[in-house]
């Protein structure tokens, strides 16, 4: 049998004060932060000025508008139940996967820390990051497309719980009426800013909506697009014909696009 080694005080080298020596406080953070059970926070700037995102092992946990770091971080607590610590800046890989985002590349790969939330909130969410940078959808295309085609009043409630805005673009979402809407981060006026450094005129899409222009065809090609889609932003005008639903543009021999897949416009949310 082998007899297990015992260190004692007096073992040469003075290696029991080392094995009990307490770790760095920094070094403690460090692994509850990477563990997901403490959080960090830093400032990025935005269209709307300084943010603060905090973040964890998991991934991004908030996007945060406020005065300063202080305010953002002690709201974070108190929603999320976790201690968070500021930093100076984000850490470089995840400032430029952002930074990325917000210049509209979609796929890159922002891990995100959604606990607590429910299977239907992290859909719409999903389901919102494939929105291309420059154009909107409707709620009810969110609706449609997570196959909950009656839950449009949910997914405007979803979006408006959004913990990450601008890394989940909930911002391109509108209502049903063709009006902006509200938004998680500041409101409708910072909606309306971010869509506009985005190059949309949200005036423009909001007086389109009340003339009736909810969808936009081709009469070259008879395909019907939601008005912001690439696809359609390029049809000359001549050729261009609007439609106040997509049962209208049926009715006039138009199928829906397959990249923007517009859904039917007419339920009120």
């Amino acid at each position: 049998m082998t007899t297990p080694i015992r260190f004692t005080d007096d073992t040469p080298g003075g290696l029991a004060p080392a094995l009990f020596e307490p770790a760095p406080v920094h070094v403690r953070e460090d692994v509850l932060v990477e563990t997901g059970l403490a959080d960090r926070m830093a400032p990025i700037d935005s269209p709307l000025g300084t943010l603060w995102v905090a973040w964890n092992g998991r991934g991004v946990s908030e996007v945060e508008l406020a005065r300063d770091g202080a305010e953002a971080a002690t709201r974070h607590e108190e929603r999320s139940g976790r201690r968070t610590t500021l930093a100076d800046a984000v850490p470089v890989p995840l400032a430029t996967a952002i930074g990325r985002r917000l210049a509209g590349e979609t796929r890159v790969r922002i891990p995100l820390d959604l606990r607590g939330r429910t299977e239907f909130e992290v859909a719409v969410w999903t389901k919102a990051l494939e929105i291309p940078r420059g154009e909107v959808r409707p709620y009810g295309w969110i609706a449609a497309e997570i196959g909950r085609p009656k839950a449009v009043r949910a997914v405007g409630t979803a979006l408006g719980h959004n913990p990450v805005p601008l890394i989940v673009p909930c911002h391109r979402v509108v209502r049903t009426d063709g009006t902006i809407g509200q938004y998680s981060l500041g409101g409708p006026r910072n909606k309306r800013t971010i869509l506009a450094a985005e190059g949309l005129d949200p005036d423009g899409l909001e007086d389109a909506a009340r003339r009736g222009e909810r969808l936009s065809g081709s009469t070259t090609t008879k395909i019907v697009c939601w008005p912001t889609c690439r696809h359609a932003r390029r049809v000359q005008d001549r050729y261009r014909v609007s439609f106040r639903s997509l049962r209208e543009a049926g009715a006039r021999g138009y199928r829906p696009c397959k990249v923007c897949r517009p859904t039917a416009v007419d339920s009120a949310a």
